[in-house]
């Protein structure tokens, strides 16, 4: 299946770059067209991975939504409703999901399709920022995320009667744990060998993200909930856990926020030196 997205259309690329010409030198040789900056980039390929991944938007938006809420439906016969830990972790965990399932999963699929059908060599043509490239996809599948998560918050905090006054944390979860995962989803899919291998990977992150972050950390092994703080949805799972309680603990969400935060820049920073190693090969 190709995945040249919609930028790859006559006309769809930066005005910059469509109207950039060589610019004769001194010594007789022209020089290239100069760079489109960061944030004019980053949108142009915002909207053209927006307007290919709209196609499947249903799907996606439903599969994501319903394996969370199917999830919270099977542990609520084994878990007690009301603002215990258990609860929080399992609506909490449950919600961010959604956000690894695309931001993870699909990403990493994504990026490994594209390396191995040559998409990346279009993009190394194309005068925008690695980081631009990495930042607009990724911004891109994470929108799609943003329904499902709501939809499966307030779903989990009325199936266990937890308070919903503080799920307008969620427009900060949602963002940072989107990089987080996005981050580590677009490095996966680039440095895999095979896009078979990235889908594995893919798939096993996702996996990880369900089993460490919807299970409550208390009932997990010493060394699984050593796993569980390096993965890098834990933080926004935790944030969002705190705000369930009678007294939410607003500075431990703002520390998880900013964990959440930093693990994201560092993400996107490893995804954009595996986009600059696999667009030279």
């Amino acid at each position: 299946m190709s995945t040249l997205s919609a930028e790859s259309a006559p006309g769809a690329a930066p005005r910059a770059a469509r109207d950039a010409v060589p610019v004769p030198r001194g010594d007789g040789a022209a020089e290239l067209a100069p760079r489109v900056r960061l944030w004019p980039a980053l949108g142009a390929v915002y909207r053209a991975q927006l307007s290919r991944a709209r196609v499947a938007r249903i799907p996606l938006l439903f599969v994501a939504t319903f394996q969370s809420i199917g999830i919270m439906v099977l542990l609520r016969g084994v878990v007690t409703p009301g603002p215990g830990p258990e609860a929080q972790a399992v609506v909490a965990g449950s919600s961010v999901l959604v956000v690894a399932f695309v931001a993870l999963n699909l990403l990493a699929q994504h990026f490994g399709a594209l390396r191995a059908s040559g998409g990346l060599d279009h993009y190394a043509t194309l005068p925008v920022p690695p980081a631009a490239v990495v930042l607009g996809a990724a911004a891109a599948y994470a929108s799609f995320t943003v329904p499902g998560v709501l939809v499966t918050a307030v779903t989990g905090s009325l199936l266990y009667s937890l308070p919903v006054t503080g799920l307008w944390v969620l427009l900060a979860v949602i963002p940072l744990a989107g990089a987080a995962l996005a981050g580590v989803g677009a490095a996966l899919g680039l440095l895999a060998p095979r896009p078979e291998l990235a889908t594995l990977c893919g798939q096993l992150g996702m996996s990880a993200a369900l089993l460490l972050g919807v299970l409550p950390p208390q009932a997990l092994p010493e060394p699984l909930r050593w796993a569980r703080e390096l993965l890098p949805s834990t933080y926004g799972v935790e944030a969002l856990a705190a705000t369930f309680g009678p007294a939410p603990a607003w500075a431990r969400v703002a520390l998880d926020l900013g964990v959440c935060a930093a693990v994201g820049a560092l993400g996107l920073a490893l995804a954009t030196w595996a986009y600059r190693r696999a667009a030279v090969r």
